[in-house]
């Protein structure tokens, strides 16, 4: 499969990727490896596409899917349910239990420490990032920041994210840094926001500075990610992180 596996120097028992386009039978706005339940793809497309993951990945025992609602809320995956709860992030310590996010073109963030421990992964799209997404990840994981690598999986790029001025001035407001990260777009009273380097701000006043990734676009590039912001309706991809028994 043409996958991503995060470039990072993680333990040798922690096992991370992030899905493209590629392996999947859905069709039309769709096309591909659409596994998102929730965006009107036929429901047994997206449950082909989700077991094609988790045989490929090689995970064992049920994946962990979250309904995302941009909030903070990290899932703990250990803990059985039986519906997809309400949340961003997930943690895991227990080996097998994958901690998963769907995007398409909001940011992945996958997480872990350098023990090969714990792991977790956060959606973070700009509300969630601003909220705090990262940083409640952070704290669930339950080290210390110093001891966590962290990887930026494919969002959409600094050269197509634009927003209005009450996001550059939200992220101003709690991180006069955050200014760095806004240029000035052609249309007026609006901004193009790098949320890569809003994610590394969050990430280093947090006490994480081995940070790694953050190189795609998914606006930008329509035959590897699904993009909602360039396509409305379309597909998910995931990024997972889990630790081998």
């Amino acid at each position: 499969m043409n996958w991503i596996a995060p470039d990072w120097p993680a333990p040798g028992n922690v096992r991370a990727l992030s899905t493209t386009r590629d392996g999947g039978i859905s069709e039309g706005v769709f096309a591909g490896l659409n596994l998102g339940a929730h965006v009107g793809d036929a429901p047994a497309r997206v449950e082909a596409n989700r077991a094609r993951l988790q045989q490929v990945a090689g995970i064992p025992g049920t994946l962990n899917w979250l309904n995302q609602v941009h909030g903070i809320a990290v899932h703990p995956v250990s803990d059985r349910y039986e519906r997809a709860p309400d949340a961003d992030a997930a943690c895991a310590r227990e080996a097998g239990q994958a901690c998963i996010v769907m995007t398409a073109d909001c940011l992945p963030v996958l997480f872990c420490d350098r023990a090969g421990t714990v792991v977790a992964a956060a959606h973070a799209g700009w509300r969630g990032l601003q909220g705090g997404v990262l940083e409640a990840s952070i704290a669930a994981m339950g080290c210390e920041p110093g001891e966590i690598l962290a990887w930026l999986g494919p969002a959409i790029g600094p050269a197509a994210f634009e927003v209005g001025g009450e996001v550059r001035d939200a992220f101003m407001a709690e991180q006069a840094e955050a200014a760095t990260a806004f240029v000035p777009s052609l249309n007026e009273g609006k901004w193009l926001a790098d949320i890569y380097q809003l994610a590394r701000l969050r990430l280093a006043r947090a006490g994480v500075t081995a940070i790694y990734g953050g190189e795609y676009c998914t606006f930008s590039d329509s035959e590897r990610f699904y993009s909602y912001r360039r396509d409305g309706q379309t597909g998910r991809m995931a990024s997972l992180v889990w630790l081998e028994k």
